[in-house]
């Protein structure tokens, strides 16, 4: 290494940054209690309420069109396959509508795909 061991380190390369104006100051302590943090729980308790009701709708009638394919493969006498292609679809879309009614909507999404792709198969399968 080249250089004296006490001159400055380049700006860049500095562990302690200096204050800029864009730099957020402290609040001050007397502020009011009611800020709206409060409205912004609401409006996330009111995003989750919405997104377990659509969870839950999606599945148990993705569940209901499965069962109602499964039905209908049965009466024209479509190969052992497909029908179970299409009822384990159905079983999977309805655990998606149970785990979005428990609040697990994410895993609802990805189990509800799932369900779909297993309908597909059987679709494709027909």
């Amino acid at each position: 290494m080249s250089g004296r061991p006490d001159s400055d380190l380049p700006p860049d390369t500095q562990t302690t940054p200096e204050p800029t104006e864009d730099t957020p100051r402290d609040l001050p302590e007397d502020l009011p209690d009611d800020l709206p943090e409060a409205e912004d729980e609401d409006l996330l308790l009111e995003q989750a309420r919405r997104a377990r009701w659509g969870s839950v709708g999606t599945g148990a009638l993705l569940a209901l069109a499965g069962t109602a394919a499964t039905a209908l493969r049965a009466v024209d006498a479509a190969p052992a396959l497909v029908l179970a292609a299409y009822a384990c679809g159905a079983a999977v879309c309805a655990l998606a509508a149970v785990l979005g009614a428990r609040g697990r909507t994410r895993r609802a999404l990805w189990t509800t795909v799932a369900g779909v792709m297993v309908m597909a198969l059987g679709d494709h399968f027909d």
